[in-house]
């Protein structure tokens, strides 16, 4: 089984630390999320959607009703980027 690694843009790790302080409950969500996406980006809880239009490439899953999860994929590198995990793709 391939493992991916997780890297965190630092808009992503800004909005972790938010989250740790704001929103213990979507800090938990997220923490499985991130376990998850090492084993299978594409699939698996949170709804995973591959987004469209000036977002496209980039992979969104539900971290509650608020707060989603942002990231892209390489399977080349076996690696995924997180890009944003607070608010609703641009809605900050």
């Amino acid at each position: 089984m391939r493992v991916y690694t997780i890297n965190f843009h630092s808009q992503a790790l800004e909005d972790i630390k938010k989250l740790k302080k704001s929103d213990k409950n979507s800090f938990k969500k997220l923490e499985k999320l991130l376990e998850e996406l090492q084993a299978h980006p594409y699939s698996g809880t949170g709804k995973p959607e591959q987004l469209k239009y000036e977002n496209k490439g980039e992979w969104s899953r539900r971290i509650s009703q608020k707060h989603r999860l942002i990231y892209t994929v390489n399977d080349q590198e076996i690696s995924v980027w997180v890009l944003a995990a607070q608010g609703h793709y641009g809605d900050k």
